[in-house]
């Protein structure tokens, strides 16, 4: 049995060299929004993505994304859901999100964190990881002057509060 016990072992450390497991590579945000264009650096692979999150609903001024169903959902301005390097104030503006934050989106409107407060800015009280891709096939159906916007938006299937 001692033999088997060392194939066993030698299995689980041989397996664990190599590439790192995508599902266990977070990525902070600060690194996604300073290296250029996200949809041509991560394309539509899955992606997790770490950083805090902000989201302005009442509060957001612009538009619902258009008559298009098919990438209304991805080109709309508001609700305006946003992952930050950094914790932002109670009292951060919808400009300042647009500018330091990774724009968020979804096809169904979710998943995202629920009301941490109930009124102003969501934010939440520690930094989540958000799983998702780049390069949705629906931003091909933005208007024109929103198909770079619609590529680089995160598109999310799931996010999770910081194993510590």
């Amino acid at each position: 049995m001692a033999g088997l016990g060392a194939l066993i072992f030698s299995i689980m450390v041989l397996g664990s060299i190599g590439a790192v497991n995508p599902e266990l590579e977070q990525i902070p945000v600060a690194t996604v929004i300073s290296g250029g264009f996200p949809a041509v650096r991560y394309g539509h692979a899955e992606v997790h993505i770490v950083g805090w999150y902000a989201e302005l609903a009442g509060d957001c001024v612009g538009d619902t994304g258009g008559a298009d169903a098919s990438a209304a959902w991805l080109q709309r301005d508001c609700p305006l859901r946003v992952l930050l390097p950094a914790q932002p104030s109670e009292t951060v503006t919808q400009p300042q999100l647009e500018q330091k934050g990774l724009r968020l989106e979804a096809r169904t409107g979710g998943p995202f964190p629920p009301r941490a407060g109930p009124s102003g800015p969501n934010l939440q009280l520690q930094q989540l990881v958000f799983i998702g891709h780049f390069e949705d096939p629906a931003a091909a159906n933005c208007v024109p002057d929103r198909v770079d916007r619609c590529r680089n938006t995160f598109v999310v299937s799931d996010y999770a509060g910081l194993i510590r």
